[in-house]
C-alpha cells in the first residue's frame, strides 16, 4: 500500500517528503539527508498551522545529528 505524497522540499541538505498516513487527519513527515534519516507523525493542524517551527526543529535536529558535540543555540536563549 503506497501513501500519497501530500509535499515534497528540500531544507538544505534535507530532503523532506510528506505523506498521508494511514491514521485520518495525521501525515508521515520523512526526512533524510543521505547519510541520517528520520520519520514521524504530525497532526494536519501542526503541518498547516506550525510549518515553520517544524522546518527549524528538522534542520537544528540534523544539524546536531551532523556535529554531536555541539550544542543546541536554543538551549541557551
Amino acid at each position: 500500500m503506497t501513501n500519497s505524497v501530500i509535499e515534497q522540499y528540500k531544507l538544505g541538505a534535507v530532503q523532506v517528503k510528506v505523506s498521508a498516513s494511514e491514521r485520518p487527519n495525521k501525515y508521515t513527515v520523512h526526512c533524510s539527508n543521505g547519510e541520517f534519516a528520520s520519520e514521524f507523525t504530525v497532526s494536519e493542524y501542526e503541518f498547516k498551522h506550525y510549518r515553520r517551527l517544524l522546518n527549524q526543529r528538522i534542520t537544528e535536529a540534523f544539524n546536531q545529528a551532523n556535529d554531536p558535540h555541539s550544542e543546541s543555540e536554543s538551549d541557551h536563549a
